[in-house]
């Protein structure tokens, strides 16, 4: 085999511990690991388990210490609040050392919990970085979730403290944080000692006496040096919803993420120091964690910080203006921001209006991304667009076109390979591997690389049975999909969303890329729903390019028509009408799931993590008018 690529891959299957002890030999140890992995417990496993070391050290001190501290670390643009500043290393490394301060100063510890439930600021960096100078263990839960789902983290992880701000602000609205706070910390068994409030000048709040601090009022205590912490201890616990709509924390040691964040931002990314890098996400997702805040700092980038939304803020041209106005080189987003850009700038119009001279890559992750939208942004931007697949659970990114080693052809619909780290493989029911082609349930070999999640908090059995039980010497993706002959990976639906039409395993993936094929389609779902005769049809849902004025009905014959065409008869794809806007999370995934229950009629509830509520009334009538069910 030949290619840059293909010998780091198999180099990492070959010998594991070398070629992750050679990556872990450019990141700071205080004390260096003289044992790279302990397996002997699967699928518990301990990478550099030995080592000592912290991710805050990695991030800034180092850094600093190498005489880069003049350098920009973080820039923050708001266009929601007309606000701009950018910070150095050395100067986030004095304001991440005093607010490190303020929490020991508080009585914070090593191996304390502390949630961050902060808006897109620089603050809720410094604050997880705080917590990992000092060795606490930061959850972050996104801004603005509702009461009771922020309650029942704080319980599950016995926070000690709270750091969150008085609002957060969104397009076109204001989210007030301190009322949710307030609320969630009644509804917990577990009460929070501290909370320290950063006051927004949009909705200043009002602090409870002996609970509640100022963030102005501490941030400036007596810094405080890195705590040397075990490669294996936690660094932080980050919360992901269950099929059961248990949250899962997914428990991230140091020393691993430390080593494969900064591994992947050359080799992945091919970003060097002191390039600009962005990744337009919330540090409330660990694409945030690990592709604001710590990957681009290990790796002596500089990182941008988003507060607003792809449109709309003020006007389609914002991505752009950003990329022009910082030099930025390589951009992370998700397929649905595109699709959004897409669909109010469909000829590209405010591409044209920027200098993108310097912008050499966009990476796509959080949805599958359809070719349509692939071809579009290649054909925009001319420079490589690059689709990659990876999970909240797996920490960074499991199948990619990696720039950094070679830059391979791009196969729309595919996330191209497995990143050197990740060995997998395509499983039928009886774990067996498939053959290539063959569509089956996405899993990778043991062991799983650095930086991936060591378990649940606080559930072991848990971790086991959802993960490793059902395919025993691999991690279950719960991703179903293919490779082909040429090794590209084709990540098609959650295992759930591939239907079975009257004994026909078909993929809701592959028919919503021939409705987002559709040249009045902006976006699309697909869902499979029960039926009396076939067991599951499928039923599709696409919103309209802004400026269409053909009538739905023939739009939505001529998708079924292109269903029939390039999928066959056998996909029985005959139910389809047009909606405003499609049902998604805040990190812009589609709600299939909750589709398919409200069309089935099962018992369902609001999901916590929905973007906007109401829209869902509307799906229900659609549904209803297509005759699933009376709901």
């Amino acid at each position: 085999m030949t290619g840059e690529y293909n010998q780091a891959y198999e180099a990492s299957r070959q010998d594991p511990q070398k070629f992750w002890g050679d990556a872990a030999k450019d990141v700071g140890w205080f004390e260096a690991p003289k044992t790279i992995l302990d397996d002997v417990n699967l699928p518990f496993i301990k990478w550099f388990p030995d080592g000592t070391t912290n991710a805050c050290y990695n991030a800034l001190d180092r850094h600093v210490d190498s005489g880069r501290g003049e350098q920009l670390a973080l820039i923050y643009d708001s266009p929601v609040t007309n606000t701009k500043a950018s910070f150095t290393y050395r100067a986030l490394l004095d304001r991440v050392s005093r607010f490190a301060g303020a929490l020991v100063a508080q009585g914070i510890a090593k191996g304390d919990r502390v949630i961050i439930y902060m808006p897109m600021v620089p603050e809720a960096a410094i604050a997880m970085l705080a917590c990992a100078r000092i060795g606490a263990v930061h959850s972050v839960v996104f801004g603005g979730f509702a009461a009771n789902e922020l309650a029942v983290r704080i319980d599950d992880v016995k926070a000690s403290m709270v750091i969150s701000a008085s609002c957060g602000i969104e397009p076109g609205r204001l989210v007030a944080y301190k009322p949710l706070l307030d609320e969630a910390i009644e509804l917990a068994t577990n009460k929070p000692t501290c909370c320290i409030i950063l006051q927004r000048q949009q909705a200043p709040a009002d602090l409870l006496s002996g609970r509640d601090l100022d963030w102005s009022e501490v941030e400036n205590s007596e810094p405080v040096p890195c705590a040397e912490l075990r490669s294996t201890d936690p660094l932080y616990v980050l919360y992901t919803s269950g099929t059961t709509g248990e949250p899962k924390g997914v428990v991230r040691d140091i020393g691993g993420s430390i080593v494969s964040l900064n591994w992947s931002m050359k080799n992945v990314y091919g970003v060097a120091p002191g390039d600009v890098f962005w990744a337009a996400s919330d540090v409330g997702w660990v694409v945030g964690h690990s592709y604001i805040v710590y990957g681009p700092l290990f790796n002596g980038s500089t990182s941008v910080l988003f507060e607003g939304k792809p449109v709309g803020t003020p006007d389609p041209g914002t991505y752009w203006r950003i990329i022009e106005e910082y030099g930025v080189k390589v951009f992370f987003t998700a397929p649905t921001a595109f699709r959004a850009i897409k669909k109010e700038d469909p000829k590209g119009e405010y591409i044209k209006k920027y200098d993108l001279s310097g912008f050499k890559a966009l990476f796509l992750a959080g949805e599958r991304c359809d070719p349509d939208t692939l071809d579009w942004a290649m054909d925009k931007l001319g420079i490589p667009v690059i689709d990659h697949w990876w999970q909240t659970e797996l920490g960074w990114p499991a199948c990619a076109n990696c720039l950094g080693l070679e830059l391979l052809p791009v196969v729309p619909g595919s996330p191209t390979k497995p990143v050197p780290g990740f060995d997998i493989r395509v499983l039928d029911e009886n774990s067996a591997e498939v053959a290539a082609g063959e569509i089956g349930v996405l899993a990778i070999k043991h062991p799983l690389p650095p930086g991936s999640f060591t378990t649940l908090w606080g559930n072991d059995q848990r971790f086991v049975s959802s993960y490793f039980e059902n395919f025993p010497g691999y991690y279950e993706t719960g991703d179903a999909g293919f490779i082909d002959e040429n090794g590209y990976v084709f990540v098609m639906a959650r295992t759930d969303d591939v239907i079975n039409v009257a004994g026909h395993r078909l993929s809701t993936g592959a028919m919503e890329e021939v409705l987002a094929a559709h040249p009045d389609v902006a976006e699309c779902a697909v869902v499979g729903v029960a039926d009396a005769m076939k067991g599951q049809v499928p039923l599709g849902l696409i919103v309209l390019n802004d400026g269409v004025t053909r009538s739905t009905k023939e739009i939505c014959l001529e998708t079924i028509q292109l269903v029939r065409e390039k999928i066959g008869p056998v996909a029985a794809f005959r139910m389809c009408d047009a909606v405003i806007r499609l049902p998604k999370t805040r990190s812009g995934k589609i709600l299939r799931a909750t589709m398919r229950k409200i069309a089935d009629g099962e018992d369902w509830k609001m999901p916590a993590t929905i973007d906007d509520p109401a829209i869902l009334d509307e799906i229900i009538e659609v549904l209803r008018g297509l005759g699933y069910p009376s709901v």
